[in-house]
């Protein structure tokens, strides 16, 4: 009914129920009862209050009905008392008094109409919002780093300031609790990495700002196998590794053996396999497919790059090690790398040594030892090692870092550094110093 039309009509039914406005003889009660049926007569139930009080027979009843604390004497809201009785219904103890249940429903039909349109509302977004998610099984981790550094470079074409950022992201998912699809996406803008190639550090990533897949594989159960396949993946991604140096310059990394322990690789397979008492062997092989003028020269080609390499490892609870063999098509390389972390002590020793056999020119050798202890609350790391493979009978350079990793919070840790690179043939050294912030998410 309008608002008019009720307007109109209230004051007609004050009257006629108060005897004053008519005599009750002169009223054709047909038309009367004619009127009051049709639909433009107002309804007392218009002008029902929001609220409930004690002493309504609505209130009462669900006192009664229910042992809600909402009903202790105090007033309720028409949609409280609705919520009240949508949990009786629900809970099946309104079934015993289904007269009294039917007529609260007539009661509160609107405010249950009310609510259940909102909780429709809702299941609707929620739906909407998983409908744009992740599946159930997919987790995505991530982690930015801040850096700020300066060198001093022998050849002074590298000396910088540099202020660098790296992003890398890992989206997993399991299709069947025992596999997992890898997605590694990564950015940043460290073109020089606060030194020049492998002499500077082992930090960032030189994508110049644009986000790049750099990993994407599958692992999944073959029997006792672990077996992984991608592209862009190391081969020797399922294999074990014992080196648990943390070095700041890049040639230090894998414990000086990073040519036989981390094979590398681009379109790769990668397999390992545990038989008891802490050992474990790992395969792999990878083909890098490089370009002549006109096309692809292929996987596995004369023309490509193939790697093929194996691992063994054994770890105990103190230490562990590793053995490695590679080819790498123009070189084969030996390696050995190990940890070990005496029990009374909260220090960490790391070493490792590598032999390289190149299809042309002098064998080379290089090694790294470190030490990482607990200081406070941090990790102080210190690590000198071979600037990177020494040929027979030519002059050993060295390289040494220093550094020291101090959490903030549990997904926070700063970490200051130095660091020197040695040159051939100059008395002049590579220096940098700096520090990074790693945020983890």
């Amino acid at each position: 009914m309008k608002l008019f039309q009720k307007l109109i009509a209230a004051p007609a039914i004050i009257s006629l129920a108060s005897g004053l406005a008519v005599n009750a003889a002169e009223i054709n009660s047909t038309d009367l009862s004619d009127y009051s049926n049709s639909n433009n007569l107002v309804s007392l139930g218009d002008f029902k209050s929001d609220t409930l009080f004690p002493g309504d027979w609505a209130y009462d009843s669900l006192k009664d009905l229910t042992n809600s604390p909402k009903f202790n004497g105090n007033s309720v809201t028409r949609l409280e008392a609705a919520a009240e009785l949508s949990n009786l219904i629900a809970g099946g103890e309104g079934l015993m008094n289904g007269a009294a249940i039917g007529r609260l429903s007539d009661e509160l039909g609107s405010e249950l109409a009310i609510m259940k349109g909102r909780v429709d509302g809702l299941e609707a977004r929620v739906n909407g919002l998983e409908a744009g998610s992740f599946s159930e099984t997919t987790t995505m981790s991530g982690e930015v780093g801040f850096l700020l550094g300066a060198t001093d470079s022998a050849t002074k074409a590298n000396d910088v300031v540099q202020f660098e950022y790296a992003l890398g992201i890992d989206l997993d998912t399991s299709f069947t609790g025992e596999d997992n699809l890898n997605i590694g996406i990564v950015t940043g803008n460290g073109l020089t990495n606060v030194g020049a190639d492998k002499t500077g550090l082992d930090w960032g990533e030189s994508e110049s700002d644009a986000l790049v897949v750099n990993d994407l594989n599958y692992t999944f159960p073959v029997g006792a196998w672990k077996v992984a396949v991608g592209d862009s993946m190391d081969a020797s991604k399922t294999w074990p590794n014992a080196c648990s140096m943390n070095n700041m310059v890049d040639n230090l990394g894998d414990c000086g053996a990073a040519n036989s322990v981390d094979l590398s690789g681009n379109v790769s397979l990668s397999a390992a396999t545990g038989f008891g008492d802490g050992w474990e062997l790992g395969l792999g092989i990878s083909g890098i497919a490089g370009k002549t003028d006109t096309n692809s020269t292929g996987l596995f080609t004369k023309e490509g790059t193939d790697l093929f390499g194996l691992a063994l490892g054994y770890e105990a609870d103190t230490f562990g090690f590793t053995v490695a063999y590679s080819d790498k098509d123009t070189a084969n390389y030996y390696g050995l790398v190990a940890y070990y972390s005496p029990e009374e002590l909260p220090t960490t020793f790391s070493g490792g040594v590598e032999v390289g056999n190149p299809d042309s020119g002098e064998d080379t050798t290089q090694w790294a030892f470190g030490i990482s202890t607990d200081v406070g609350e941090g990790t102080l790391s210190a690590n000198i090692g071979t600037n990177g493979p020494i040929k027979d009978n030519a002059e050993e350079i060295y390289a040494y870092d220093l550094s020291y990793e101090y959490p903030l919070n549990d997904s926070m840790s700063i970490t200051p550094f130095v660091y020197i690179s040695e040159t051939t043939g100059t008395n002049v050294d590579t220096t940098g110093a700096g520090a990074f912030v790693s945020f983890s998410f």
